[in-house]
């Protein structure tokens, strides 16, 4: 390890108008036969799976819940309306991801799942703003409501639930939507529950505010999922540190590494869920080969860190007078 190696975290050494051609650039590219993030055929296969458990269910659901007047079944329709929309996404974005990058596009459409897990983060938190409200409301003024019904309907929700939870559960939830789906279908299963409890509860005793209770139990579930999902994208989409890297320990290994005298500038961000980037400018001693350091450093963040997209700036120290040759006259 030199002895005059560090790590610092200057932002901006790229000034307004600098020339890139006073730079060595070199990129390093590994792992593109492969992909970490897009469901492949059987994760598509199986959403689409669960999409058609949670539909056919979803309309009985609906009508149930209007013949029987019961805001805890429309609210749980409500939301899985909202885990068809996050599978139907789901779908939609691993298609658009999987494109090659063209045009514009250098990393092709691969955030298109960041976008649908904001779509339907931001859908969640809505529904389950007006399923509080109405919840509310309902414990101030409750209705009459045919526990029958509900008790019949949550139990065949439980079980489809179920079937669609342990489908979604052998896909690719690396992937961010798909997981967001997973979560969706998890969190309407455990809605389900509330809601049959709430069933019971009206059956055996006759306390008909157990429906907006159970619907207020909901409303907290969707909030909690739909604030994750914004949370998790939206860290994407300000291109934070994927979370379990820290951006410190990278430069600090880097900086520990034989020969580097400085790392700096560097960045670490996700493209897309599961596929983490990183770029730095690194200084080595004065003589040394910059490919070379190059691919050790690169190997290292790949080994180490997991990334395996990573930009690095090497060159060597310059050290030394500089030498100037004189301007000859043409005479």
């Amino acid at each position: 390890m030199s002895a005059r190696a560090v790590f610092t975290t200057a932002i901006g050494s790229w000034l307004p108008g600098q020339s890139a051609a006073n730079h060595r650039v070199t990129i390093l590219r590994v792992g593109h036969d492969h992909d970490h993030h897009v469901a492949p055929d059987a994760s598509n296969g199986r959403l689409a799976t669960a999409l058609g458990l949670i539909l056919a269910f979803m309309a009985v659901e609906v009508v149930a819940g209007i013949l029987a007047d019961s805001l805890a079944l429309l609210s749980d329709a409500a939301h899985m309306l909202t885990d068809a929309g996050a599978i139907g996404l789901a779908l939609v974005a691993a298609r658009l991801a999987a494109r090659p990058a063209a045009g514009g596009f250098t990393f092709g459409l691969k955030r298109a799942e960041i976008l649908s897990a904001q779509v339907n983060g931001v859908t969640l938190v809505a529904l389950a703003a007006v399923i509080l409200a109405e919840g509310i409301q309902r414990l101030i003024d409750p209705p009459s409501v045919d526990g029958g019904p509900v008790l019949a309907v949550a139990l065949v929700g439980i079980v489809v639930n179920l079937a669609a939870t342990w489908v979604l559960s052998g896909a690719n939830r690396r992937s961010l939507n798909v997981e967001g789906a997973f979560q969706h279908v998890l969190t309407d299963l455990f809605a389900f529950v509330a809601t049959a409890v709430a069933g019971v509860v009206i059956l055996t005793t006759g306390y008909h505010s157990a429906d907006g209770i159970a619907a207020l139990l909901v409303a907290a579930l969707m909030l909690r999922s739909g604030w994750g999902l914004l949370l998790d994208s939206g860290r994407v989409l300000l291109e934070a540190a994927p979370r379990g890297i820290d951006p410190q320990e990278i430069g600090r290994a880097l900086a520990a590494e034989s020969h580097v005298v400085e790392v700096h500038d560097l960045h670490v961000w996700e493209v897309t869920s599961g596929m983490p980037s990183l770029s730095a400018h690194v200084t080595v001693g004065a003589g040394c080969d910059a490919q070379t350091h190059r691919r050790k450093l690169a190997d290292l963040v790949r080994d180490r860190f997991g990334i395996e997209h990573s930009t690095l700036q090497v060159e060597a120290r310059h050290e030394g007078p500089l030498e100037i040759e004189p301007l000859h006259s043409g005479h």
